[in-house]
Parts: structure tokens; sequence; C-alpha cells
């Protein structure tokens, strides 16, 4: 791919960033279907989120921004007007500045993405009961998600458990007929577990919750973008490993035209397995 004067930029911010898929998968598909677009990592700590934000509100040619840990719930208060999505779980993934209201417009594709992967892969969620791991913005945007797809069952944990608390009261209304609720990080009697904690983008992290909990025959999902020790644990005690990665192929067709910019679902290569 040839990058020139009428190249599209798409950034993804994040902190760290090392663990970041998404400029890969998406540069491939770009340059397999002819889109003039490129996607780079911008290293932004916390406190360097607004100023970064405000520079590129006059970057005419940047196209959009995905975001990603720890950012996601700091943009909503960056933003001008947001998704009903991005609006009901308090974060945004993707942001795109309106010129003409001179605002950035924030949305979550997070949940969406996930199912999407999950149902690609030929797993359903109807009728299971799941445990869910993080109640931040990822964890939020999932729970929602997942709560739509009729399980029995959804018991948010976290390690402030104020916080799963709070997610629960956003969420709960949204999603009538669905047990939501808070618990502890344990996997018993849980047929679908799902990590949307920070834990694994280290290599030193361990699981997020006791790896002898995990049921045989259990759906283990992770949210990061990386093989992990819960995946480990999950095959190891007989379950089913689903990695982080098939989130990023359930919406990086949705990024892109959040952005205005077309990409077949069919045409987006397969990098991480």
């Amino acid at each position: 791919m040839q990058i020139d004067g009428t190249t599209r930029l798409v950034g993804i911010v994040a902190d760290p960033i090392a663990h970041v898929r998404t400029p890969q998968l998406f540069n491939a598909a770009a340059a397999q279907q002819g889109l003039n677009a490129v996607c780079v990592p911008l290293h932004a700590a916390p406190a360097h989120l607004a100023p970064l934000l405000a520079g590129l509100a006059g970057c005419q040619n940047l196209a959009g921004l995905v975001v990603t840990i720890p950012h996601k719930e700091a943009v909503v208060a960056l933003c001008g007007a947001l998704t009903p999505a991005a609006r009901l779980v308090g974060a945004a993934n993707v942001l795109r500045w309106d010129a003409e209201q001179g605002h950035w417009e924030g949305g979550n594709l997070d949940g969406d993405g996930f199912v999407a992967g999950l149902k690609e892969r030929g797993h359903t969620l109807a009728g299971k009961r799941v445990l869910l791991l993080g109640a931040g913005g990822a964890g939020k945007a999932i729970a929602y998600a997942v709560g739509r797809e009729r399980p029995t069952t959804l018991v948010l944990s976290n390690r402030s458990m104020a916080r799963a608390e709070e997610a629960v009261l956003r969420l709960a209304p949204a999603l009538p007929g669905v047990d939501v609720r808070t618990g502890a990080a344990d996997a018993t009697g849980f047929d679908v577990v799902i990590n949307a904690t920070a834990l694994g983008l280290q290599d030193c992290d361990p699981a997020p919750l006791r790896t002898d909990t995990l049921q045989p025959g259990a759906l283990v999902c992770e949210a990061v973008m990386r093989d992990t020790a819960l995946l480990a644990a999950a095959r190891a005690r007989g379950a089913t490993a689903h990695p982080g990665h098939s989130m990023l192929y359930g919406q990086i067709v949705d990024i892109a035209r959040s952005f205005g910019l077309t990409m077949a679902p069919g045409n987006v290569p397969r990098l991480f397995g």
C-alpha cells in the first residue's frame, strides 16, 4: 500500500500500546481491498489524552480514532455527542470529529464485535449462565451486548465491586428478562466465562480468577488480544478457549464504516489464527 497525500488516517489511542492488534488487521485489510487508509498507534498516557484530542481535531485527513485501555471511559467527557450504546455503557471505543458541530462523537462497537466474534465461531449465549469479569469500558459494552443475546444469568464481577454494582444498575433496566447481578470471580456453575479486565496484557499477569473453578466444557473468552494465562488454563481444564482477537475480527468492518470508510467483510485477512 502506497501512503500519499490523499491517504486517510486512523489512529488507535492506548496506554500501554504494544499489545494492540488493530493496526495490523486494519492495514492488511485496507491493502488487500485497495482502500487508501492507514491505521497508526498513538501512545498517550491519561494526562495527555485531552491535549491529544484537542490537537487532532484540526487534522483534516484524520478519518477517526479507535480508543482502548485505559481511555474508553475517560473519552466520554471529551465528546460532544454519543451514540445510544456509548451513552448507555458510559464508554466509547471509536471517535469521529464532527466538523460541522465542532466536537468529537463517540460510539461503542466492543459489545457487538465481541458477540459477532462468538457467532462467527458457532457459539451461542441464549439460555446460558454467563460470568463476566471486569466492569470497565469494555466490560460494560460486552455485558450489554451479551445480555441482548438472552442468557438466563449474567453475573458481573470486578475487583471493585462498587463498579460492578454501578454497571448492574446502569444495564439491568435495558435487559428485561435477564437475571443481571454482581457476584464473585468464581466460575463454578457457569457455562460461559468472559475476561474483560486488563489482566493478560503482560506476560506476568495472573488469570483473573481461580482457574480450578473453570468447568470442563465451558466456553472461556478473552477480550485481551493475546494468548493469556486464562486461555491456557481453560485448555488444560477441558474448556473451550475463545481468543480476544475474535472480537477485533467481529468489529473491524464496523470500525471502518463508522469513519466513512468502506471495507468488505469477506476480504478481511485472518492474521491471528
